[in-house]
């Protein structure tokens, strides 16, 4: 069960990955660096339970910060627009 969750996983991360790298402006990037965050945690979550390793835990709450930092920086610099 866990095994087709992470596969399920997937195609989302690759279409948002498509996304980020082919987003019309840089506020859709932004929310495609977002939402594949929020995918990666997911997936790292998953794949904590699969090998049961705590580590993975760690990694993704470590993670789930730098990311609503990075999202927040990156929001926060198109604001100004320099």
């Amino acid at each position: 069960m866990l095994v087709v969750m992470i596969f399920l996983l997937l195609p989302p991360i690759l279409m948002i990955l498509w996304r980020f790298f082919k987003g019309p402006d840089a506020a859709n990037r932004i929310l495609a660096l977002d939402t594949l965050s929020i995918l990666v945690i997911a997936l790292l979550t998953l794949l904590s339970l699969f090998y049961q390793r705590s580590i993975y835990l760690d990694v993704a709450l470590i993670f789930a910060v730098i990311g609503f930092a990075g999202v927040i920086l990156f929001s926060r610099f198109l604001e100004k627009g320099v």
